[in-house]
């Protein structure tokens, strides 16, 4: 990769690192080094999903396009979804198991974040002993139902990596991405469930709300 981007990742990432630190606790900044290994593991995520810039080259590994998902209240947009359930229950930072893209200028879509996604051992919305943790000890959120019919219950954790979030690296909405609402997915073929059913929608920017596994509707996550 030019030394650029990976000058820009590697100040990206340690400046995260840094603010993770400084939630870690009531010790003063200069007591609270910058985990290394942190940082590692933000420099792999950046390096890994950066052929994905490229949408075609998401598509082609796999990664398959859902629609917008927007916040019904406001907060900001997920973007399009990419999945790919190979890679559900990877905590590899090189191997996220969904990509996060927004509308480009130019009509495109462009890299956003990245996300990762762990089944629920038990399947269970109430419970969340098996909660998993990235990056220095950043949580998972969810239990949380399933977004299209055939996804298991889960945990998933964004990390906008491409588009920086105001609101925090990890949050679940991003205010500065912008997607549209729309029928079909942009590129590829629809995600089908494991009963093989089209994709339902993750909530767009009317708010509408979307089916889990279960069949039930709920709110976008």
């Amino acid at each position: 990769m030019p030394q650029r981007p990976l000058r820009t990742a590697v100040t990206l990432v340690t400046a995260a690192a840094a603010s993770l630190a400084l939630s870690a606790g009531p010790a003063p900044a200069a007591d609270r080094p910058v985990d290394p290994k942190i940082v590692r593991d933000l420099v792999k995520a950046y390096l890994a999903s950066a052929k994905y810039l490229d949408e075609k080259a998401a598509v082609a590994d796999g990664y398959v396009p859902n629609r917008c998902s927007t916040d019904p209240a406001g907060h900001g947009s997920m973007g399009y979804h990419y999945f790919n359930p190979a890679r559900y229950g990877s905590v590899d930072p090189a191997k996220p198991s969904a990509l996060l893209f927004e509308d480009g200028k130019d009509g495109k879509r462009r890299l956003a974040g990245v996300e990762w996604i762990v089944l629920d051992s038990d399947q269970n919305l109430k419970t969340s002993k098996d909660r998993p943790s990235m990056f220095g000890g950043q949580k998972f959120e969810g239990p949380m139902p399933g977004h299209y019919p055939g996804m298991p219950i889960h945990y998933d954790l964004h990390v906008w990596l491409w588009k920086q979030n105001p609101n925090g690296l990890f949050d679940r909405w991003n205010p500065r991405v912008k997607c549209t609402a729309a029928p079909a997915p942009h590129t590829g073929k629809a995600h089908t469930g494991h009963g093989g059913k089209t994709a339902a929608a993750h909530a767009g920017s009317s708010g509408t709300a979307h089916k889990g596994s279960t069949g039930t509707a709920h709110t976008a996550h």
